[in-house]
């Protein structure tokens, strides 16, 4: 199969049709093997009706329906497991993502060997309440991660299968799939600037607190990326690094009480200070310690993605 569309979605019930038209007179005019896959992510409207007579009228249309809301990571990492195409296309269902870009990102990933081309929406029809806070996220991804994309929570994007068949999507990672797949060895990602669709029914189903979880959600990334399988190395060193700091001033402290016959010693804030690292450090280099242990027996712990063999 040439192409599987992914699409989480959330009380759409005005716009399924509508996108399902629109995505199959592209797939069509390119003859594309395809198949449409349409994840209801708990809808209280008539979207799994909607999805359920698409069915039967296209036997490419296929869906799953969750049972309540799990969010759009649920959505996406669900129908990875499924997908059989070739490629994966990951779009809304709001009617703002234009399935008309897809080929153009297909032939991307063809012929330019890239793993992932992201849409990059440079002309938004979205209030300065949203565009403004948006540009600050993207730069501050784009800096921490060193994925240098310009609209990393675009939801129009491309992958090769292999891409979505290696990464696992949770919680609210669905904004960071480029960083995930970095992490993963898929360092190959592309841009493409694509046309931006004013929302025509319904209204966002996002509120400004990805803002705040977003940056968290990118530090856990960050460190199970560079650490899962070495805990030791972020906790021991910190440990480690924090424990000398706090002996060399309890030292001083000592030495200075000796040498200069310094009175009431515990009375200076620098020896509570020095405790105080000392045992953060020790503390630390626990958690590294039992990390370590942990990760060493885990049933994944040399689970890797191999490329190819001969």
């Amino acid at each position: 199969m040439d192409v599987s569309f992914v699409i989480p979605l959330l009380n759409e019930e005005e716009s399924l049709n509508e996108l399902h038209n629109w995505i199959v007179s592209v797939v069509e005019a390119q003859k594309y093997s395809y198949e449409i896959i349409f994840i209801d992510d708990g809808s209280t409207d008539q979207s799994w009706s909607v999805i359920q007579d698409l069915h039967a009228k296209n036997p490419h249309v296929k869906g799953i329906k969750f049972r309540r809301n799990y969010g759009k990571s649920a959505g996406l990492n669900s129908g990875f497991s499924v997908a059989q195409g070739n490629i994966v296309i990951t779009m809304d269902a709001d009617l703002q993502d234009n399935p008309e870009e897809v080929p153009e990102m297909i032939e991307m990933i063809q012929t330019q060997g890239f793993h992932i081309v992201s849409g990059w929406k440079k002309k938004r029809y979205d209030p300065l309440s949203k565009t403004i806070p948006t540009k600050i996220y993207n730069y501050v991804t784009s800096k921490m991660s060193g994925v240098h994309l310009h609209d990393m929570n675009c939801g129009l994007k491309a992958y090769q299968s292999k891409v979505v068949k290696n990464i696992e999507v949770y919680g609210e990672m669905h904004r960071y799939i480029p960083v995930i797949a970095k992490w993963a060895g898929f360092n190959k990602i592309g841009e493409k600037v694509v046309k931006h669709q004013a929302r025509k029914y319904g209204s966002t189903k996002f509120g400004l607190s990805r803002f705040i979880y977003g940056p968290l959600d990118l530090a856990t990334i960050m460190f199970m990326g560079k650490f899962s399988k070495r805990p030791m190395h972020f906790f021991g060193v910190l440990g480690t690094f924090i424990f000398i700091i706090g002996l060399l001033l309890l030292t001083y402290l000592s030495i200075d009480k000796i040498i200069n016959h310094t009175y009431g010693i515990a009375n200076r804030p620098a020896f509570y200070l020095g405790i105080l690292m000392a045992i953060i450090g020790i503390q630390l280099f626990i958690a590294g310690f039992l990390g370590e242990m942990i990760s060493r027996t885990a049933p994944e712990r040399n689970e890797y993605i191999i490329e190819d063999h001969i």
